[in-house]
C-alpha cells in the first residue's frame, strides 16, 4: 500500500470509467442461493440483497491501492483503532480495523448477544451491558424470521448458548486466552437413549429428519416456525428435572421454556416417540475443542497464510476476523459498502487484505447492512465508527465484544 499522491486522480477517473454492471441470479452459483440448511451455499450477506458485480479490470492495470485519510489511536493498553479510505483501479473503499492484544491485562473479548437467541438488537446495546469499549457484529441470521443466529455461540460466562452439529460452525473462537479458527461441531445426546442424537441447540430451523433441542435462553417456544411451517410429522417433547413431562404431535408457541423442549420433524418426530411422561431423561452437551468464547461465520477466508475463497465477483459491505499467530493479535475488520465513497469488497479482495494487515487466518462474518464497528473515541465515547449501509445500527444477532477492567 502507498499514501495518496498525484496518481490518485487518474485512478479515480480510471474506476469511475469501468462500468458496474448489475448482479443477475445465477451469476456466481457459489454465492447467490439463500438457504439455512447446512451443506448448500448461502447467501454473503443475512439480507440477502445481491451484490453489486465489480468491474473487471486487466491485470497490467491493477496496482497498489493508494491510502488517505488514515487516522488512528489506541482505545485503551492493548486495543489499537484505525481508519482509512483506500482507492484502486475498481474504486474507493473505506476501511476500520481493531487490532487486539488478547494478552494484554484486564482485557477480554467475549461473545456479545441480547438475553434471548430469538431477539435481535443493536451491537451498541449487546455490548453496553457490559459496559464494553469495543465490539463488532457477528454471525449470519434468521433475519426474515426467528432473528437467531444460523451457527454458533459460546459465552465466557454462559457457555453454549447455541450451535448445530452440522453446517455452519466454521468459527473464531478462544481456548484458554489463544485465538483460533476452524470448525467447531457441538455434539448432544440423550443419556437414556444413546441413539438418538440432538443436532441442533436453539437453531433458527430443525432440518427435516432431525431433532433440535431450546432452553430458556432462545426465548418463547416459537411453533411451526422452526419447522419451516411443517404441520404434520412433528412431535415436541418438554424434559424438567432430567424427566420427561409431555410429549405431544404439535407444536406450541409463545409459551415460556421451563426445563428443555425438544423438537422433532420427520424421522425425528418418530424417535421422540419412543420417550413417554415420566420416563429419565437427561441431556449432555459438548463442543469440539471446548473453547471459552467462540462465534461462527460462513467461510473461511484465510488458512495459514492461504487464501481460501475465489469469488472476486460480488461486492459487498463486510465484516471480517483475523488473527495474527505470530504476534498473537486478533483483527477485526469492516469495510463500508453500497455507498459512493466505498464500494464494498469481493470475498478474495476481504482475504487479501487481511493477509496485507498480517492475519495468517481469517473468518468472513456477517456483511451487507449488517457490517458494524464501535469503539471508544478519543473524547472518551463509544460510538459506531463505520457507516452502516443502511442508514442506521441494523439489530443483529450477536457479536464480539472487547471489555477492559484496569
Amino acid at each position: 500500500m502507498r499514501a495518496a499522491g498525484p496518481v490518485l486522480a487518474a485512478l479515480t477517473a480510471l474506476a469511475l470509467a469501468v462500468p458496474t454492471a448489475p448482479s443477475t441470479a445465477g451469476a456466481d452459483p457459489g454465492t447467490t442461493t439463500p438457504d439455512k440448511r447446512p451443506h448448500q451455499r448461502g447467501p454473503q450477506t443475512s439480507d440477502r440483497v445481491p451484490g453489486t458485480i465489480a468491474p473487471y479490470v486487466p491485470r497490467a492495470l491493477r496496482t497498489d491501492p493508494v491510502i488517505s485519510n488514515e487516522v488512528t489511536w489506541q482505545v485503551v493498553p492493548g486495543v489499537t483503532y484505525r481508519q482509512w479510505d483506500q482507492l484502486d483501479a475498481r474504486g474507493p473503499i473505506r476501511a476500520y480495523l481493531l487490532t487486539i492484544d488478547p494478552g494484554t491485562p484486564g482485557l477480554t473479548t467475549d461473545y456479545a448477544s441480547s438475553k434471548r437467541v430469538s431477539t435481535t438488537e443493536t451491537v451498541r446495546d449487546m455490548i453496553a451491558r457490559d459496559r464494553a469499549i469495543a465490539g463488532i457484529n457477528g454471525d449470519f441470521y434468521d433475519i426474515g424470521d426467528t432473528g437467531a443466529a444460523l451457527g454458533l455461540g459460546v459465552d465466557l460466562q454462559r457457555g453454549l448458548v447455541h450451535g448445530r452439529k452440522f453446517g455452519w460452525n466454521r468459527a473464531f473462537y478462544l481456548r484458554k486466552g489463544v485465538p483460533e479458527i476452524g470448525t467447531l461441531a457441538v455434539r448432544a445426546k440423550l443419556v437414556q437413549e444413546p441413539w438418538m442424537r440432538i443436532k441442533h441447540l436453539n437453531s433458527p430451523t430443525v432440518f427435516d429428519g432431525e431433532i433440535g433441542a431450546y432452553d430458556y435462553r432462545w426465548g418463547p417456544t416459537a411453533g411451526y416456525r422452526v419447522v419451516d411451517g411443517q404441520h404434520e410429522d412433528v412431535r415436541e417433547v418438554v424434559i424438567r428435572k432430567n424427566v420427561v413431562v409431555s410429549n405431544e404431535r404439535t407444536l406450541s408457541a409463545g409459551e415460556k421454556i421451563r426445563g428443555t423442549v425438544l423438537v422433532g420433524r420427520g424421522a425425528g418426530a418418530h424417535a421422540l416417540g419412543v420417550l413417554k411422561p415420566g420416563d429419565r431423561a437427561r441431556i449432555t452437551w459438548q463442543v469440539r475443542h471446548r473453547p471459552d468464547v467462540a462465534i461462527s461465520g460462513n467461510k473461511v477466508l484465510l488458512l495459514r497464510g492461504v487464501r481460501r475463497v475465489v469469488d472476486d465477483r460480488e461486492l459487498h459491505p463486510r465484516t471480517a476476523i483475523g488473527i495474527d499467530h505470530e504476534s498473537g493479535r486478533v483483527l477485526m475488520l469492516v469495510v463500508d459498502g453500497r455507498q459512493s465513497f466505498s464500494r464494498g469488497y469481493t470475498m478474495v479482495e476481504l482475504a487479501n487484505l487481511m493477509q496485507s494487515l498480517g492475519a495468517d487466518d481469517a473468518l468472513n462474518l456477517d456483511g451487507g447492512g449488517s457490517s458494524t464497528l464501535l469503539s471508544y473515541g478519543p473524547d472518551g465515547v463509544v460510538g459506531v465508527r463505520n457507516s452502516p449501509s443502511d442508514g442506521f445500527e441494523r439489530r443483529v444477532a450477536n457479536g464480539l465484544e472487547i471489555t477492559y477492567r484496569p
